[in-house]
């Protein structure tokens, strides 16, 4: 039987790579920016999640999908203060003084967060009772709250508290016998306040009702009802009712309340001797784990607002009194609630490139050609065959995986799994670290162990972030490799809701050089050489800047210089202070960055060569794609799965790779990109002020969104009666690939 191997690499290139490739120095060519140069990084942030808001605003989206762009606002606030402002919050409290990027200290920076935050918070319950409520009626959806009730309607949720929501409710009290509860991170609870009607004379009383995950947020009223749907918040149904629960006692005020706790997770790895068991063992602290923000019902009691304020520890800039409901991420189930596909944007099937079928001949169509695909307007399918015809295909020998975030059962384990269990030798490196997915990828990662895959869990100091799979295939002159990489994840639902690039090819200097990369994260090795992917923490940082220098030399010379780049975050100061360089050379740089952007355009005399836009819409902007014109005489075109961040460069593993195949380098320069750049619908530019404001356009220019025009040419080339799945059963096999679920809510990174 073959050994089973899990363990955490003791050694490895995360030190040595901080030693040997400090971040370089700006280019003293240039002018050195000023501090004012940069945007800060939370408040760049938080103009995303603005962004954001506003496609719940625009009237020109299907009503549902404004819901839930409305509920990913919710989602995406959540993550920010559970990582980035319990950060800036630990800084203070430890006294830590230094300032960011554009020179704002982490007490200044708490104190611009929390304006903007609360202007954000704001306008979107703003939008919700003032908008998309009323919207929601004008179609026959009914939100109401517990006093507009109508009698029948009263006593069905009366039936439904005592049948379904008493039974499960532990009410908590708080007193001097009874310490106040310990509360889960964005759990809902409901605080009531109580009086006995014997002792009129003594101060009210305090309870807590935490109400369990497992009941809907979200409640049909009288489901069986013809007619307008009526629908009522969970936790008004408990305000409601909550009396029942104090027999004897006078309820004179209910008030629903959500605490949210720092989330990041903290594991010293030098002594980690099982990172597993570590992770999981943090996974349970994180619920104990300190309070970072209070959103509570308004009209609450000031002494009980008081002690609930007092017993997290939290000053009352970090307290937000709303109007209800609390987190209007839980309206994302109504999109999938409700069979209105009126409201909803129409359906689209991506397109499957008909020489990657059958799937049996995909090894022979890869090694005939590179394939690049772009999804979701290009099938994911192709990317779950590459590796179950690896499982399958009795000539494969190894099959080497790297898994970041997968879905719930997930086809690529499963096909590792059948790997494994065919006698094929399969390794997984599965990256236990990635923010939010800890719990499941612990469960892939047992899974995998379980039937037999060699599986490796991280790299001391690294995240594996970057996305690959390689398989190794003995065909009749020797042993051939076959590689696939990325810009997204192994994830058959993100990628339909995201928009990513897939790379096939078995070009021998590429796919040797992955093999190396594997080699060296399963292994021993302090300074892999990798002379066409760029790969962090070894070459990515140093040649981005010598690629962007490079650029700024023949503009200074009189030469072609251009620099296109797309990716979701800038940050790197040093990558920044290049392209201000360059941009002072002369070079016309031109950048798509979907959220984070540190970098100010449009500086007389320093950026006043680069534009940056923002493309926010139906699909989650997360491919990395990189063009420089002039290099050595022609252009390099890379795509990957990196940022321009210094985790990127320094705290993961990152791969990107060229496309060297003339028609893939066609379609990226004279397809992809420049439909991005004709964008004037979904885009923003961003100011010099930070503003991001609509693209401008042309008198008598039609308007025009990228995401609809990639839809609209997948469906020009499909040829007729063809549904782009590429076989003779088109609809089992699209069954086979896509979970029966709704598209995922994008969240705000990945």
């Amino acid at each position: 039987m073959r050994k089973r191997t899990s363990r955490l690499k003791k050694t490895g290139p995360a030190a040595a790579s901080a030693a040997e490739n400090p971040p370089l120095p700006a280019p003293e060519s240039a002018r050195q920016p000023a501090r004012g140069a940069y945007f800060n990084r939370e408040l760049s942030w938080l103009a995303f999640n603005r962004r954001v808001l506003e496609q719940a605003q625009n009237p020109n989206h299907p009503l549902l999908e404004r819901v839930k762009f409305l509920a990913i606002v919710s989602s995406n606030l959540d993550e920010f203060f559970e990582i980035r402002v319990a950060g800036l919050i630990q800084q203070v409290d430890g006294g830590v003084t230094e300032p960011s990027l554009d020179g704002l200290g982490p007490r200044e920076q708490l104190r611009r967060v929390h304006s903007v935050v609360a202007s954000l918070v704001e306008d979107q319950h703003r939008c919700w009772h003032r908008q998309l409520m009323p919207a929601l009626a004008a179609k026959d959806i009914h939100f109401k709250t517990a006093d507009q009730l109508s009698p029948s309607e009263l006593n069905w949720v009366r039936t439904y508290f005592r049948e379904q929501v008493y039974p499960v409710l532990t009410p908590l009290a708080v007193d001097q016998t009874h310490p106040f509860p310990q509360l889960g991170n964005k759990t809902l609870n409901v605080v009531v306040a109580l009086d006995n009607p014997d002792t009129p004379d003594v101060e009210g009383f305090m309870a807590v009702l935490p109400v369990p995950r497992i009941l809907p947020r979200l409640v049909r009223i009288e489901p069986s009802q013809h007619g307008p749907q009526q629908y009522i918040f969970l936790s008004e149904i408990i305000k409601l009712c909550a009396s029942e629960l104090f027999p004897g006692y006078r309820l004179h005020g209910a008030h629903a309340f959500r605490v949210t706790r720092n989330s990041d997770l903290y594991i010293d790895e030098e002594e980690a001797e099982n990172l597993l068991k570590k992770i999981e063992e943090e996974l349970r602290n994180l619920r104990r784990n300190a309070a970072v923000r209070l959103e509570i019902e308004e009209g609450v009691d000031d002494r009980i607002f008081t002690a609930l304020c007092d017993h997290l520890g939290l000053s009352h800039e970090y307290v937000f009194r709303l109007p209800g409901p609390l987190n209007l991420m839980r309206l994302m189930s109504l999109h999938d609630l409700l069979d209105r596909p009126d409201l909803k944007f129409p359906p689209f099937v991506p397109a499957h490139p008909p020489a990657l079928m059958p799937p049996e001949h995909i090894f022979a169509a890869i090694r005939e050609q590179d394939f690049l695909l772009h999804h979701p307007y290009e099938s994911f399918a192709p990317v779950i065959d590459f590796v179950e015809q690896a499982a399958r295909d009795p000539q494969v020998f190894a099959v080497k995986q790297t898994l970041y975030r997968t879905s719930g059962d997930s086809p690529i384990v499963r096909a590792l799994i059948e790997a494994s269990n065919n006698g094929k030798q399969v390794t997984a490196l599965v990256e236990l670290r990635a923010r939010f997915d800890e719990a499941n990828n612990i469960q892939w990662a047992r899974q995998l162990e379980e039937a037999g895959v060699h599986v490796v869990y991280g790299m001391v100091g690294l995240k594996i972030h970057c996305k690959c799979s390689l398989v190794v295939r003995r065909e009749a002159r020797g042993l051939q490799h076959y590689a696939h990489l990325g810009t997204g994840n192994y994830n058959a639902r993100t990628a339909r809701a995201y928009t990513d690039l897939s790379f096939f090819t078995a070009r021998e200097h590429i796919t040797r050089e992955v093999a190396s990369l594997f080699n060296s994260l399963t292994g021993f090795s302090r300074s892999p050489v990798f002379h066409h992917l760029l790969v962090a923490p070894y070459n990515l940082h140093p040649r981005i800047q010598e690629l962007i220098g490079r650029e700024a030399d023949h503009a200074r010379a009189g030469r072609p210089a251009r620099i296109l780049a797309k990716m979701n975050n800038l940050v790197d100061k040093t990558t920044i202070d290049h392209l201000y360089a360059a941009s002072q050379a002369g070079v016309r740089i031109d950048l798509i960055v979907r959220g984070t952007c540190c970098l100010v355009p449009g500086i007389r005399g320093l950026s006043e060569n680069i534009r940056v836009r923002s493309i926010v819409g139906r699909y989650l902007e997360h491919a990395r794609m990189f063009y420089f014109e002039n290099h050595g005489g022609e252009p390099l075109v890379l795509a990957g799965s990196a940022d321009w961040m210094p985790r990127n460069f320094f705290r993961r593993v990152e791969v990107l790779f060229p496309l060297e195949a003339p028609e893939l380098r066609h379609r990226l320069l004279d397809e992809i990109l420049p439909t991005e750049f004709r964008d004037n619908e979904s885009a923003r530019e961003l100011h010099a002020s930070g503003a991001y404001l609509p693209v401008a356009r042309r008198d008598g220019e039609p308007p025009f969104s990228a995401q609809t025009g990639f839809m609209a040419a997948t469906l020009r080339e499909r040829p007729a009666g063809h549904d782009g799945t590429g076989n003779g059963n088109p609809v089992e096999r699209v069954a086979r690939h896509q979970p029966p679920v709704s598209e995922p809510s994008p969240p705000a990174g990945g």
